[in-house]
């Protein structure tokens, strides 16, 4: 009964933002939450969570895609912002999906792949991420066109720094996991030696962006999109990210003099020169 409440709450927070802001909005919303509940059925009947982020990572660029093409808006603003969310999503799904096919699953689904509720409440929160993160994008694609000006472009030279950032960071890790002399041990280098988790830090940047390039046709009840990198930054920082991978790092290397040096000469999250 509680999971139950539960997805029908995460559900119904997208859908009444979207409401609010422009009744159109409930469409994408309802693809994004669509595309998870077709997956999870071949992903439960195979117990398998191989594809939850490959999934999540796709459901942005279809959702984005139907919004555009629904609502009609193919100007120059538009099309650019499509354009980001697909790079970004195309590449960190590719990646997501090449490292847990590598290590053979993921950890964070041991407990949750044989239970049908659990595991469902799981892909329904997918949905709630991909409807919130894109919320200032959908609301760009239901306005009528304009010419994207500076504040848009600012914003977007964000996305282009959080996306580098994002990328880099996952490579400098990928690497140094395929030198087998690096078993056992964190890295501390590269950007790695700047943030603990540079990657996150480049994630919730480029989020940012996206949202100061919306701002300009942010009015009335629109300005509700701002909860996406609100969003971001909360779930990454404050619920999963940033405390279990912590908290993952403590319990492995929190006896290491090494490890507590590198955790207090470096930041947590935001990019820095190391202590």
């Amino acid at each position: 009964m509680q999971r139950a409440c539960l997805c029908i709450a995460v559900v119904l927070i997208p859908l009444s933002l979207a409401w609010l802001i422009d009744a159109e909005l409930m469409l994408p919303v309802a693809v994004a939450f669509g595309l998870q509940w077709l997956a999870f059925v071949p992903a439960y009947l195979m117990r398998s969570e191989h594809f939850y982020d490959l999934v999540g990572s796709a459901s942005y660029v279809v959702v984005a895609v139907t919004a555009w093409i629904a609502f009609g808006q193919y100007d120059l603003r538009s099309v650019l912002l499509l354009t980001m969310v697909s790079l970004w999503a195309l590449r960190l799904g590719t990646f997501l999906f090449l490292r847990i096919r590598q290590q053979g699953g993921d950890r964070r689904f041991d407990s949750i792949r044989h239970d049908p509720g659990a595991f469902f409440v799981t892909w329904t929160l997918q949905g709630l991420w991909v409807s919130l993160t894109l919320l200032p994008a959908l609301i760009v694609f239901t306005s009528p066109a304009k010419t994207a000006g500076p504040v848009f472009y600012c914003g977007a030279i964000v996305w282009v720094l959080g996306f580098v950032v994002e990328a880099l960071a996952d490579e400098q890790k990928r690497q140094f996991r395929l030198d087998k002399k690096n078993q056992g041990r964190f890295i501390c280098s590269g950007l790695w030696a700047w943030s603990r988790h540079p990657n996150y830090f480049g994630e919730i940047l480029l989020w940012a962006g996206i949202c100061i390039a919306a701002v300009p046709v942010f009015s009335g009840w629109s300005w509700l999109g701002l909860v996406s990198p609100v969003f971001v930054t909360l779930l990454l920082t404050r619920i999963s990210g940033v405390p279990l991978l912590e908290a993952s790092a403590d319990q492995r290397w929190g006896d290491d003099p090494d490890y507590q040096a590198y955790k207090q000469c470096t930041s947590v999250l935001v990019l820095r020169p190391p202590r």
